[in-house]
């Protein structure tokens, strides 16, 4: 495994980053408790060390599945990272942007992003109780909250670092302009975006200046939720009401098989999978420091890890960038 510096901080995250929506189970078809507890041990064995989650996974349940699975760990060889500002339990009192009414478990919540000095720190001890931890290596707001200005959510993140409550703060879904806003009040360690093969807006703008103010990239959906693994266009079905359903409709599905074809035999001359070629492709892009990568069940997280096995030239990462024009 390698590890990398996130921006100007001291810690040293793994290129592979154990990705945790999926385990929580919500809009995912659940979750098999034994297999994702498994599953983040078998990473960690192998060097994913770096653990992402959030409150929303699961509503709750992502973070106390990790809390349970590292309790007996020493804290100090794993990084976890977790997130704030998406509330469902109605705490915020209809206030900030209203983002939809999430189904759990035959209930409904309505969902909002929000901000507030007060939700910060609020959301932070929930956190750190739920996951059996007295610090989190980095804390990230989940989505921008309109209501709430930059400042004042910098403000409370500054102060969790001062407690010792957080080793860094970080942001997700920020533009280039909300990042640029957020550093004028705190020295920000990373900005959380979507980025794969069939998505690289980030590239044009947010990037470049992530590289010029030392900020670091953590990229999330490299696979595009199973997408580019290929394993969809082989039969392998969803359940009813995994969101993914819907989620792949955004994409021309018969240009991504025709480009997963076209790679797909320089994947076989490494002896690896479509799935672990797309997420060393992913480790090895300009910017990027680390990437997320979900693992239900063991052989998905020795998948993950053994991505980083493989060895890339720079011509091989040519042809793979030309055909990648089929999906432009």
């Amino acid at each position: 495994m390698e590890y990398r510096k996130l921006g100007d901080t001291d810690l040293e995250l793994s290129a592979i980053t154990y990705g945790s929506f999926a385990i929580g189970g919500t809009m995912w078809g659940g979750t098999e408790e034994n297999e994702a507890q498994n599953a983040i041990r078998v990473s960690i064995d192998l060097g994913v060390t770096t653990i992402d989650t959030a409150p929303f996974y699961g509503l709750g349940f992502s973070e106390e599945l990790i809390g349970r699975t590292i309790k007996n760990m020493d804290r100090s060889k794993v990084q976890i990272l977790t997130k704030f500002g998406m509330v469902w339990d109605g705490s915020n009192e209809g206030k900030g942007d209203f983002m939809w009414d999430q189904e759990d478990n035959g209930k409904i919540y309505p969902l909002y992003k929000y901000a507030s000095k007060a939700n910060v720190i609020k959301e932070t001890e929930e956190s750190l109780k739920r996951l059996g931890t007295d610090y989190i290596d980095l804390l990230q707001l989940h989505w921008p909250d309109s209501t709430t200005p930059i400042d004042e959510t910098m403000e409370a993140l500054q102060r969790l670092i001062e407690q010792g409550k957080i080793r860094a703060a970080g942001v997700s879904n920020y533009n280039k302009d909300q990042m640029l806003e957020a550093q004028k009040t705190i020295r920000l360690a990373s900005n959380q975006l979507p980025y794969s093969m069939l998505n690289r807006q980030i590239e044009k703008d947010i990037v470049p200046s992530a590289i010029e103010n030392n900020i670091g990239i953590i990229a999330y959906s490299p696979l595009e939720r199973g997408l580019l693994s290929g394993k969809y266009f082989k039969g392998e079905h969803l359940k009813s009401d995994d969101h993914r359903n819907g989620y792949f409709g955004q994409f021309d599905l018969e240009k991504v098989k025709a480009f997963l074809n076209k790679i797909e035999p320089l994947a076989q001359d490494k002896n690896a999978t479509l799935a672990q070629l797309v997420l060393r492709w992913a480790t090895l892009q300009p910017g990027i420091t680390v990437v997320l990568a979900g693992a239900r069940n063991s052989e998905q997280a020795i998948s993950n890890a053994q991505s980083m096995d493989i060895n890339l030239t720079q011509d091989e990462l040519l042809f793979i960038n030309k055909e990648l024009e089929i999906l432009s």
